[in-house]
């Protein structure tokens, strides 16, 4: 978009940074801020520089965190022989605010993806291996997403899991609760039919 403003454009381009944001959103977000919401404007300002300086990742799960130690790991109520691999923090909040999971987490920030440049390194695997190896973790609880990534990085943990003598489960997947079976695509009926469970 062409402005008679050299920094309104570049506050326009710079929202562009944010997912699902386009130049319209990102020039309405910035006509808002400018013509309604001034000291809204400068509280993200202030909120955005801090976050980007005093952010970093847990050294034990590598979860955002402003101390390296996150809250979670270092709270003594968690039960440490279960550890909960997911790819981002935003899957541990999911976790933590959907269900009663009381063990530990290691975020992998991504997902095994030759493509994207994304290998065991990159996810820190050899922490995990390390961690698995100090023998406190008994259940490994692979949450990675149901994607062609997702299941290559779930079978490099179990294997992971396996050879540091670690039980690994995996979260199960098909047909949502209240789903009707009509409605539900193809591939994710044939995974909830193939991991069929028996009644008790």
């Amino acid at each position: 978009m062409s402005t008679a403003s050299k920094v309104l454009a570049e506050l326009i381009d710079a929202l562009r940074c944010l997912p699902g944001v386009g130049a319209k959103s990102a020039q309405r977000m910035a006509f808002h801020l400018l013509e309604r919401d001034r000291d809204g404007g400068r509280r993200l300002a202030a909120a955005l520089t801090a976050a980007m300086e005093r952010i970093g990742h847990c050294r034990q799960c590598r979860t955002f965190s402003e101390e390296p130690v996150c809250a979670l790991c270092a709270g003594a109520a968690r039960d440490r022989h279960v550890l909960c691999v997911v790819e981002s923090p935003s899957d541990l909040a999911a976790i933590e605010q959907a269900t009663g999971y009381r063990g530990l987490y290691f975020v992998l920030l991504g997902r095994l993806s030759p493509l994207d440049g994304l290998g065991p390194d990159e996810l820190g695997m050899d922490l995990l291996r390390r961690r698995l190896a100090e023998g406190e973790v008994q259940e490994l609880i692979v949450a990675t997403n149901p994607t062609v990534e997702g299941e290559a990085t779930a079978h490099y943990l179990a294997q992971l899991a396996r050879d540091a003598g670690v039980r690994a489960t995996r979260l199960a997947h098909g047909v949502p609760l209240g789903g009707e079976l009509e409605f539900i695509d193809r591939s994710t009926l044939a995974h909830a039919f193939g991991g069929r469970q028996a009644l008790d």
